[in-house]
């Protein structure tokens, strides 16, 4: 971070940088624990990620509102610009996880009572720890304006999108064996669909990242695997 001769300037941009970080602490725990939460079929832990959810939101409205007050307080130029912007943008995609997070929660409880769950939870846990795994290296390398380990996430991307294909593949034959399984599939293809967005807000931010410290945007076709048409499958809302 450049030292500026108007010090309220530094505190300012140290503020965003920490509302950040807890952000990004919040939205990590929700999402793994919603994944170990899924798996336990563990209905209080699914409760707690869904009470823990405006917490983010709060903080994103923070971080926006105060980000706005520095630009138009200060007309910021050149990389201090570029790293309120991309503040503002990551807050974004770590609310955004929040809500994918919170979405798997929902899904759990409604699992819960059904008590069905098809082999196919391990390849969506491999999922979830892996698109945990890349929003953890992510907000390491925001941290540290480290662009190497921030383009390692990115061109990363892919290798959720294909668990997400497997998982698909075994959810289909699941339900297609028997019927009594349809329920509990589709809960699970819509929690599949939830982590695999996780991943891709966890893309976004080193996309944010590489452009805060560089100054330059990573191309826009992201590394990609053969992936099904999304269909009726999109992440809830």
């Amino acid at each position: 971070m450049t030292e500026h001769t108007v010090r309220a300037f530094d505190r300012e941009l140290e503020l965003l940088g920490r509302k950040i970080a807890e952000m990004g602490g919040i939205a990590e725990k929700m999402l793994s624990e919603a994944i170990e939460a899924l798996i336990r079929l563990n209905v209080d832990e699914a409760k707690t990620i869904i009470a823990t959810d405006p917490r983010l939101d709060q903080l994103q409205r923070e971080i926006e509102e105060e980000a706005v007050h520095i630009i138009a307080r200060r007309q910021p130029l050149g990389p201090d610009l570029r790293e309120i912007i991309g503040a503002m943008r990551i807050s974004g995609d770590l609310e955004r996880v929040g809500d994918l997070a919170k979405n798997v929660a929902k899904r759990t409880l409604a699992l819960a009572e059904e008590q069905r769950l098809p082999r196919a939870m391990i390849g969506l846990r491999h999922m979830g720890q892996l698109a945990a795994l890349q929003l953890k290296d992510v907000l390491d390398a925001y941290a540290h304006g480290d662009v190497e380990r921030a383009d390692s996430v990115w061109r990363r991307d892919a290798e959720i999108d294909a668990l997400e294909d497997s998982v698909f593949r075994e959810l289909l034959t699941f339900m297609m064996e028997d019927p009594r399984n349809i329920s509990a599939c589709t809960h699970l293809l819509f929690c599949s669909k939830n982590v695999e967005r996780a991943g891709d807000h966890a893309t976004n931010i080193a996309e944010t990242v590489h452009y805060v410290v560089t100054g330059q945007m990573l191309p826009m076709d992201r590394p990609k695997t053969t992936t099904f048409d999304e269909g009726p499958w999109v992440a809830d809302r």
